[in-house]
C-alpha cells in the first residue's frame, strides 16, 4: 500500500466526480466508482470493469481503494465479536460486532484512543493517538465478514464523535447517502459526551439517532468522572437537545454507567427526573465493568432495577442494556488499542 496514494473509500460521490474530472475521464465515471465501492465493495481497481483499462490504470497510478481487512478478531461466549482493524496511518483501533437475534449491531470507532480521559473508560486511559479518516471509519463496515448481516451502527466505540466531527460526518452521509449504503439514519447512533458548537452542528446536520453521555445528573460529580462537563455542563447540553425534535422518526437516548454506590441513589433518580424533564428521551443504564487502578464498582442487578422502575414510573423510559463481549474486552469501555503497537 503505497502511502503517496490516496484512498477512494470514504470520498462522496462529488469528490469523486472531481477526481475523475482531474484524470480527464468522463463524470459518471465518479457514479461508477461510488458503485464499485458501496454497493460492491469493489478490493481493487482492477475489478472496475466497466471502466475502460486505460481509465483503470490512470486511476490506479493516483489512487488505491483504502481497504483493509482485520487483522485479528476475538469472539465472545455470547456470540459478540472484537475486530481490531488497522488504519492508513499505522494505528490500529477496535470495533465491535454484536449479533443479537434477527438484528445485528456494529459498534464502530471514530479515533484511536480519546482526549476526553473519563475517569470510568479504558480508552481515555489510552490517551489520544489521532482522529480515524473519513475511510477508516468506514472501512470498519467495508471490511466487516458480517457486512451483509448488519441492521445498526453505533458510534460508541473508540473516540469521542463530536471531536471528529468532520469525519463522522462524511462518513454518516455516506452511509445514508443514495450512492452510498443507502442506509436510514433510524439505524444508526452518535453518541457524545456534549461539545459545545460541534453537538449542535451535528445535530442541525445530521438525522441520525443521538446518544449522550450522561453517568451523573449532578455537575461537581459528573466533572470528577467526565472533564468534558467543565467545557460543556449536561444542563447546557440538554436545554441545547430541547430545541430539536425527538418525538418522531429520530430519537435522543442518555447513556447511564451505573455504578455502585455512587451515582445509583435516589437522589440521583429524582436529580435525573428533574434534568430531563419535558424531553422526548429514553435512558439506558449499563452495568459497569471494573478497569485497573481505577476505585469504581457495578451497582447490584437489584439496585439497578429499583433505580429503572423509578424512572420510568416518573415519565423517562428507562432499559437496563444487555452487557455484550465482557470476556473479551469488548463491553462498554473497555475497547483498547494500546497494547497492539
Amino acid at each position: 500500500m503505497s502511502d503517496d496514494k490516496q484512498s477512494l473509500l470514504g470520498m462522496t460521490l462529488n469528490e469523486l466526480k472531481e477526481a475523475v474530472r482531474e484524470l480527464r475521464m468522463p463524470a459518471f465515471t465518479g457514479g461508477q466508482i461510488a458503485r464499485w465501492l458501496y454497493v460492491q465493495h469493489a478490493h481493487s481497481i482492477e475489478e472496475m470493469t466497466n471502466l475502460s483499462k486505460n481509465n483503470r490504470a490512470r486511476l490506479a497510478e493516483r489512487y488505491r481503494i483504502g481497504c483493509a481487512d482485520p487483522i485479528d478478531a476475538q469472539h465472545s461466549d455470547d456470540g459478540t465479536i472484537k475486530y481490531l482493524f488497522p488504519t492508513v496511518n499505522g494505528k490500529f483501533v477496535e470495533t465491535v460486532y454484536i449479533p443479537d437475534n434477527d438484528r445485528a449491531t456494529l459498534c464502530v470507532s471514530c479515533q484511536v484512543g480519546c482526549k476526553m480521559n473519563c475517569l470510568f473508560c479504558q480508552t481515555g486511559k489510552q490517551g489520544f493517538e489521532g482522529n480515524l479518516t473519513t475511510g477508516d471509519i468506514l472501512n470498519q463496515v467495508y471490511s466487516l465478514p458480517e457486512r451483509e448481516k448488519l441492521t445498526n451502527i453505533v458510534f460508541m466505540g473508540q473516540g469521542e464523535p463530536m471531536d471528529n466531527l468532520e469525519n463522522v460526518l462524511r462518513a454518516t452521509t455516506i452511509l445514508t447517502a443514495d450512492y452510498g449504503y443507502a442506509w436510514s439514519p433510524k439505524r444508526i447512533t452518535v453518541s457524545s459526551v456534549g461539545i459545545r458548537g460541534k453537538l449542535k452542528r451535528f445535530l442541525d446536520e445530521s438525522d441520525c439517532h443521538v446518544a449522550i453521555s450522561l453517568h451523573s445528573p449532578i455537575a461537581e460529580q459528573r466533572a470528577a468522572l467526565m472533564p468534558a462537563q467543565k467545557a460543556m455542563p449536561i444542563t447546557e447540553v440538554v436545554d441545547l437537545l430541547r430545541t430539536y425534535d425527538f418525538a418522531h422518526q429520530r430519537r435522543l437516548s442518555f447513556e447511564y454507567i451505573v455504578f455502585g454506590g455512587v451515582n445509583d441513589s435516589p437522589a440521583h433518580a429524582k436529580a435525573i427526573v428533574r434534568l430531563l424533564k419535558g424531553v422526548d428521551c429514553r435512558i439506558n443504564l449499563i452495568r459497569f465493568h471494573p478497569i485497573p487502578n481505577i476505585d469504581l464498582h457495578g451497582a447490584s442487578d437489584e439496585k439497578m432495577e429499583i433505580f429503572r422502575d423509578y424512572l420510568t414510573a416518573h415519565g423517562v423510559f428507562t432499559t437496563i442494556r444487555a452487557s455484550r463481549g465482557q470476556d473479551i474486552f469488548a463491553a462498554c469501555g473497555l475497547l483498547s488499542t494500546a497494547k497492539s503497537h
